[in-house]
């Protein structure tokens, strides 16, 4: 017959006390309190302006003279219009450029990093003092040969390509930064190595493989990049155009309101459009 191992004794547990999981939340919900305090007040202010008159009473006549205000319609098209060209130039000269130095140069990064991120030190008011100089300069050499026109359609009225190429400058720090973070947290070289085993091209690379697991950064960019298009102001006032921001400030001397107006239909516009590419980034996602 065994005899039997004795039974270790079972460890009392030692009562924990439970943590205190309401106080994180609850700073939480002061902090976002506060936030949108700080947000949604100067614009409820702003509205309350917009529709209230000592005269008439509660009017929203501002916002329907709108549509119908001599200059709106032009100049928050154009804004709109440089966004897109501003979106699409500077992501085809960054994306491209970025992948290339992950796969081919990594010793590079450093420099192209200081690179994008110099038009932070670069004053705006700088930046186009030397752009207007430049375009001065240039009409006076380039008077008599070809490249007059072009230099003329850079500065069609219509479409300022030149406004473009400024915006571009502008917005390639916080475009960096949000591919950047985007391509941090993929394996480039893996992905972009088993697409061209597989006989993909470039082309088949960039829009099929990389593109799509960079949604969510280039949804940032691009409304970083409308954000500041359409709220940009001394840029195109020095050179002589009249997007979206230049005409809320060009008419708000003689209607107050109607400019106050136009600026809180561009702010809702702006949180309309990031919205949207919020949540369709999220749907493709899942």
């Amino acid at each position: 017959m065994t005899a039997l191992a004795p039974v270790a004794p079972v460890p009392e547990t030692v009562p924990v006390a439970p943590r205190h999981r309401g106080r994180p939340r609850l700073w939480r919900a002061v902090v976002l309190a506060l936030a949108a305090l700080y947000f949604l007040v100067p614009l409820a202010a702003s509205f309350w302006y917009t529709v209230h008159n000592e005269a008439t009473g509660l009017s929203f006549a501002p916002y329907a003279e709108l549509w119908t205000a001599e200059g709106f319609l032009t100049s928050l098209l154009l804004s709109f219009g440089l966004a897109l060209a501003t979106i699409a130039l500077v992501l085809l000269l960054t994306l491209p450029a970025m992948i290339t130095v992950r796969l081919s140069a990594p010793r590079l990064r450093t420099v192209m990093e200081v690179i994008c991120t110099l038009p932070l030190v670069v004053p705006p008011i700088t930046l186009v003092a030397g752009v207007g100089k430049s375009l001065q300069a240039g009409g006076e050499v380039l008077a008599p040969t070809p490249f007059w026109a072009t230099l003329i359609a850079l500065q069609n009225q219509d479409f300022p390509l030149v406004l473009v190429f400024v915006y571009v400058i502008l917005v390639l720090p916080f475009v960096y930064r949000s591919l950047d973070a985007g391509l941090r947290t993929m394996d480039v070289r893996t992905l972009v190595e088993a697409a061209r085993n597989l006989g993909a091209s470039w082309p088949h690379v960039m829009l099929r493989v990389i593109v799509p697991n960079l949604r969510s950064a280039l949804a940032s960019a691009a409304f970083l990049t409308l954000a500041l298009v359409l709220g940009e102001y001394t840029v195109a006032s020095i050179l002589g155009y009249q997007p979206f921001a230049v005409w809320i400030v060009t008419i708000s001397g003689a209607k107050g309101q109607l400019s106050v107006a136009a600026s809180v239909l561009s702010l809702l516009l702006t949180w309309l459009l990031l919205l949207t590419i919020s949540g369709g980034s999220r749907d493709r996602s899942a």
